[in-house]
């Protein structure tokens, strides 16, 4: 990715890109871009080298599929597509996962604050909720962003985000796994963007699935050595 030049046409209108990453969701997707299809919204999907039909799904539906030959993890797929949503000369980007787990309806909330904002996080408001080793990691992550960063933030590990496509080259990340949630927030420390936050509804079909202990220890790792840089 070396241009960050947006394309003129991008200034005189606003278009909004929803990037979905996805790995082997075949049965979750297609509930999910059918949500996506009744909003005003343009929709990327960057299969992530699965292994099922995910990409066959997308592409019924009709939305542009970026795929991955073999996994690379959550933080290369975003990168992808919102690579090309920037490229693509996309006003507003909105991530969120494939699984299910975020509600599609919740984007207008999340627009409307980006006019007040530079990023808008979702926080999961129904913590008792949530498995208690997660709940504990989040709790922990969003303690060591605080001291390190700055950043006061209900729920670090939401995936369900949205910013302004002109800071995205200030909040771009490296990691290619789950840290890159934390690397976004690092990076909107260090260049001090305004952000929001916004109730979202979760739905844990998978207490296994996402981050785990392992990843944890990662991040929080990750982040000393970012703030040392």
């Amino acid at each position: 990715f070396t241009s960050y030049i947006k394309p003129i046409s991008a200034f005189f209108r606003m278009e909004t890109y929803v990037v979905v990453p996805a790995y082997n969701e075949e049965k979750n997707i297609g509930k999910v871009l059918d949500k996506l299809a009744t909003l005003n919204v343009s929709v990327v999907v960057v299969d992530d080298g699965s292994h099922d039909k995910t990409s066959h799904e997308a592409k019924v539906r009709g939305v542009k599929v970026l795929r991955n030959i073999i996994n690379l993890g959550k933080g290369a797929a975003l990168r992808l597509g919102c690579d090309y949503a920037y490229k693509k000369g996309a006003t507003q980007i909105i991530v969120l996962d494939a699984d299910g787990q975020h509600d599609p309806g919740m984007i207008p909330y999340f627009m409307a604050a980006l006019t007040k904002a530079d990023i808008v996080f979702g926080y999961r408001s129904h913590w008792q909720r949530m498995p208690f080793i997660l709940r504990f990691g989040n709790w922990f992550i969003n303690n060591t962003i605080s001291t390190l960063y700055g950043v006061t933030l209900r729920d670090t590990q939401s995936g369900f985000r949205a910013f302004c496509a002109d800071v995205y080259p200030l909040l771009r990340w490296k990691a290619s796994d789950y840290s890159m949630e934390s690397e976004m927030i690092a990076n909107m420390g260090k260049n001090k963007l305004k952000y929001v936050q916004v109730p979202i509804a979760t739905i844990y079909a998978d207490k296994y699935k996402g981050t785990t202990v392992f990843d944890g220890i990662k991040i929080v790792s990750r982040m000393i050595w970012w703030r040392l840089q």
